[in-house]
Parts: C-alpha cells; sequence; structure tokens
C-alpha cells in the first residue's frame, strides 16, 4: 500500500505528470525535459527525484548528462496502463499535444546535432569506406543471416552513430546498444523512432565489462567494432557471458590485411581477423560458428561471422575460406 501511496503522491503534480508521458516516448536527459516542459533544470531535477523515489524513474549517468526513462517493474506497469485507458480532459490534451509537439524539436536538434558531427568526419568516413565493399551491401548480408529468426532482445555493441539500431531495431522485442562515447550515443539517439518508448536502452559502457545479466540477450551484434579491442577473445566471451541459451552472435569486421596507416591513424589494434581465430575465441566462449560470408572489396574484405551458442540449433558452415 506505501508504495502505491508514494506513486500517486508523486503523479499528483502537473509537472511529474507531463514528465511520465515524455518519458512514455523516449529516454530523455534532464535538460531536454527542462526545455519540453519550459522550466529551470533545478525545478525539473527536483520533480525528477520525487518521481524516482517513488520508483516511477530510472537515473542513469552518462557523461555530465543525467538521461531517464521508465522502469520495467510490476509495480509501475499498472499505473502506466491506467493511463492508456484514461480518457484525457480537453485541457490535458492539450498540453499532451505541446509537449510533443515540443519533443519533436528536441529530436530535430539531436538530429541536426549528427548532422553536424557527419559533415565533420565526413573526409575520414569515406577514406575507409573507399577501401571495401559499400555499407549497403554489408547491411544486406547481416540481414540475410540474422533476419529469418527472431531478433528478440538485440545487444549492439559500440553503437556508435545507430545505424544497427536504425537496420534491426524495428524487428527487435527490444534494443540495448551500448557505447563507451557519450557523443556518440546522443548521435545514435538521434536514429531512433518516433515510436522508441520504453523498447530502446542507450547505455555508455565498455565492451570488456557488459552492463547485462548474464542470459539476458538474444542476438548481440559488433559491427566494425572487434577490430579496436587489445583483446578481441575477451569481447567475444563477454559477449557470449549475456546471451541466453539460444542466442546468437554476428561480427562483421575486416579480414586480415596490411593497412598499417589504420593502426596509426584510425586507432584500429588489430588489422583484420581471420576465420580460425574467430573459430577458435567462439570455441572458447562456448559458442558455435554458424555460417561465414565473405565480402570482398577493392583494398580490404569484409567478413560476417555468425556464432550460435553450443548445444542450440545448428546450421552448416556456409562459404567458409581459409585466411
Amino acid at each position: 500500500m506505501a508504495a502505491s501511496l508514494d506513486i500517486f503522491r508523486a503523479l499528483g503534480d502537473p509537472t511529474r505528470l507531463r514528465i511520465v508521458h515524455l518519458l512514455r516516448a523516449m529516454e530523455l536527459a534532464v535538460g531536454e525535459i527542462a526545455q519540453v516542459v519550459g522550466q529551470s533544470q533545478p525545478r525539473v531535477s527536483r520533480h525528477v527525484r520525487i518521481l524516482a523515489e517513488a520508483g516511477l524513474v530510472e537515473r542513469r549517468k552518462e557523461g555530465n548528462w543525467v538521461f531517464l526513462r521508465l522502469p520495467r517493474t510490476r509495480a509501475v506497469e499498472p499505473f502506466l496502463t491506467l493511463f492508456d485507458r484514461l480518457e484525457p480532459s480537453a485541457a490535458e490534451a492539450l498540453w499532451q499535444t505541446a509537449d510533443l509537439a515540443r519533443l519533436a524539436a528536441v529530436r530535430a536538434d539531436r538530429a541536426k546535432a549528427a548532422e553536424s558531427y557527419f559533415a565533420d568526419h565526413a573526409e575520414q568516413w569515406d577514406a575507409i569506406r573507399s577501401l571495401h565493399v559499400a555499407e549497403g551491401e554489408v547491411e544486406a548480408a547481416m540481414r540475410a543471416l540474422l533476419t529469418p529468426e527472431p531478433i528478440g532482445h538485440l545487444l549492439d555493441i559500440g553503437t556508435g552513430t545507430g545505424r544497427m539500431i536504425e537496420l534491426f531495431g524495428q524487428d527487435a522485442r527490444a534494443v540495448t546498444a551500448l557505447d563507451r562515447s557519450p557523443d556518440m550515443l546522443r548521435l545514435a539517439r538521434a536514429k531512433l523512432p518516433q515510436d522508441a518508448g520504453d523498447r530502446y536502452a542507450l547505455l555508455l559502457g565498455d565492451f570488456m565489462d557488459l552492463p547485462l545479466d548474464a542470459g539476458s540477450v538474444d542476438t548481440v551484434v559488433l559491427h566494425q567494432v572487434l577490430h579496436y579491442a587489445q583483446a578481441p577473445e575477451a569481447v567475444i566471451a563477454e559477449a557470449a557471458r549475456v546471451m541466453a541459451a539460444d542466442g546468437r552472435v554476428l561480427i562483421a569486421d575486416f579480414a586480415p590485411h596490411e593497412r598499417e596507416e589504420l593502426r596509426t591513424r584510425d586507432q584500429h589494434a588489430r588489422l583484420g581477423f581471420s576465420d580460425e581465430q574467430i573459430d577458435g575465441w567462439f570455441a572458447a566462449a562456448g559458442l558455435a560458428l554458424e555460417r561465414v560470408e565473405t565480402l570482398p572489396g577493392d583494398q580490404l574484405t569484409v567478413q560476417l561471422w555468425l556464432g550460435r551458442r553450443k548445444g542450440a540449433r545448428v546450421l552448416p558452415i556456409e562459404g567458409r575460406i581459409s585466411a
């Protein structure tokens, strides 16, 4: 009873009710909520504290920013269901419409920042892209490998600008995207769909220590991430730890190459990987290498390695080559 009373008291303030409705639409920073509701950030922070104490809001620090989302708990779910069933008054409908319009402006600001970042780094990224097969071909091959089966809970390790969110998010039951750069996570948020709700969680973290429970993820994607790892085998083992019993992992990276400038200029710790390396690391992590796809480019070859928990249904390996 005490918990229910705390929740009702917390929802008794119009501003706090507005905050809950906004967080139902998407995860937001405190400053972004202040921008939407037209109040000072300290005042919004006080409202957020009350909501958090009642268990209605989860806070997560990301660099200098604090992001908020609604918790997925049994105590909160009935109240969210109640919101769906209640018909808003004319005044409530008016502020809900106005808030969502201002929220669209926040999303536009995010997209503008993302476009600016892409423009500033376009030359560097284009230089790397020119060496290998077109991204559209890589993405089509990734979808061909993953989407014949349900995606379930997707974990995108090293989400960067959030392209994998765009590619697989609509097919997933839930999405967790992780990056160690707050700047990258802010860019990735610009890729979230309008109906993102609480299906998407963008987390600050490291691929060596994933902030997820064991067995909590169905599909793991590492898209052009593994070559940044000093210990790729440890990254794969950590990914395997969070995979469910029938979980899958898809790695998209380079086959072995000798482009030394990628190490010195772009901080690549590894100059590609062989099938034998990936196969050995998968086996050590309790995974079976199921499929390998090879996509030759001008000077770099992109490889796709699909792994699955050992003991799960395993398809024949096709398209495998020796590196």
